[in-house]
C-alpha cells in the first residue's frame, strides 16, 4: 500500500459471512484527505439456486444479528449483503427454471431495488469493467426509481423506500442534514404533534441510502450513505465518472431519497421529513 499509484484495483474478497455494512465505511475517506483510494462499489454474489433457503434461515441465539433494540421480522447474512450491494451477480442461473429464477430475482430485488442485477450461467462474467469494477458507484446517482416489490409480502426483513424531497433552500439543506443524522446515527424519526408510533413498532435501521436533492438555487446535490456514514454532496463531484442522470431522472422537479433497510414498513416517513424541514403538514 505504501508503493502510491502502483494499483490500478483493490479488490477486496471478503468471506461468505461479512456484513459488509462494517466493512464499507473502512474505505469511505474523505476527499480533503487526497487519498487515491476510493469506494468504487460493493457487489454481492448470489447463489440462484440456494438464497431462498439462506433468506429464510433463522439466525442462531446470540448472534449480532438478532438485536433486541431492532426487534421485528429476523435479519440473515444474506439479507445484509443483498441490502448494501450496488451490484448483485445472480450465479447459477443456468441451474433453474426460468419461473424459479424470477422468483428468485423478485425476491431479491424486493430487498434491494437499487442494485443492478447481473444474471450469470456457468459462472460466466462477459466483462469485469462496469459489471464489478469501475462502478464509481458514489460518484453520482443514476435512477432512484424503486421497484413496487420493495413494498411488497416477498419480504419483511429488509425493503426499500422512495420520499418525496420538496426543493431546499440552503437553510432546509442544513435542516435535512440533522433528520438524516437522527435516523441513521438515533434510529429515530421526529414526528408533528398529534402523530405517534405505538411503543411496539421496531425502529429503523437504515442499510443504504441515496437521494437527489434539488435547490432553489438550481443547484443539485446526491446523497450517499451506508450504515451511519452518509454525506451530502454536490452531483457534479463525480464528473463523467459515476451513474449519469436521464431525462427521466431530471424531468421531475423534485428531489428523491431512497432508503434500504429493516423496520421500514407502516412508518410516517414524508410526515416526518416535511415535520423536520419545516413545511405545512399536507
Amino acid at each position: 500500500m505504501e508503493r502510491r499509484g502502483a494499483f490500478d484495483y483493490i479488490l477486496l474478497e471478503t468471506s461468505g459471512l461479512a456484513d459488509p455494512g462494517n466493512i464499507a465505511p473502512l474505505f469511505w475517506v474523505d476527499d480533503g484527505l487526497g487519498s487515491t483510494i476510493y469506494l468504487d462499489g460493493i457487489v454481492t454474489l448470489v447463489d440462484a439456486k440456494n438464497i431462498i433457503l439462506s433468506l429464510e434461515e433463522t439466525p442462531k441465539e446470540g448472534s449480532l444479528l438478532v438485536s433486541e433494540e431492532h426487534h421485528g421480522p429476523q435479519v440473515t447474512i444474506a439479507h445484509l449483503q443483498i441490502s448494501h450491494a450496488d451490484v448483485i451477480v445472480l450465479n447459477k442461473g443456468d441451474t433453474i427454471s426460468a419461473e424459479d429464477l424470477q422468483i428468485v430475482k423478485d425476491r431479491v430485488q424486493g430487498i434491494n431495488s437499487l442494485a443492478t442485477v447481473h444474471v450469470t450461467e456457468y459462472s460466466r462474467i462477459p466483462k469485469l469493467e462496469g459489471l464489478v469494477l469501475d462502478l464509481h458507484a458514489y460518484d453520482g446517482i443514476g435512477s432512484l426509481e424503486t421497484s413496487e416489490k420493495g413494498h411488497s409480502h416477498h419480504d419483511e426483513s429488509i425493503s426499500t423506500l422512495s420520499i418525496p424531497v420538496p426543493v431546499l433552500t440552503d437553510t432546509k439543506l442544513l435542516m435535512l442534514d440533522v433528520w438524516l443524522r437522527e435516523l441513521l446515527w438515533e434510529c429515530n424519526l421526529s414526528l408533528p404533534s398529534g402523530l405517534t408510533i405505538p411503543i411496539s413498532t421496531p425502529k429503523p435501521l437504515i442499510h443504504r441510502l441515496k437521494g437527489r436533492i434539488r435547490l432553489d438555487s438550481g443547484a443539485v446535490k446526491m446523497v450517499q450513505g451506508v450504515r451511519e456514514v452518509f454525506e451530502i454532496t454536490d452531483l457534479d463531484r463525480g464528473l463523467d465518472k459515476g451513474p449519469k442522470d436521464t431525462p427521466e431522472t431530471t424531468k421531475d422537479d423534485r428531489g428523491k431519497l431512497v432508503l434500504i433497510g429493516k423496520g421500514l414498513a407502516g412508518l410516517p416517513w414524508e410526515a416526518s421529513l416535511r415535520f423536520s424541514l419545516g413545511f405545512s403538514e399536507q
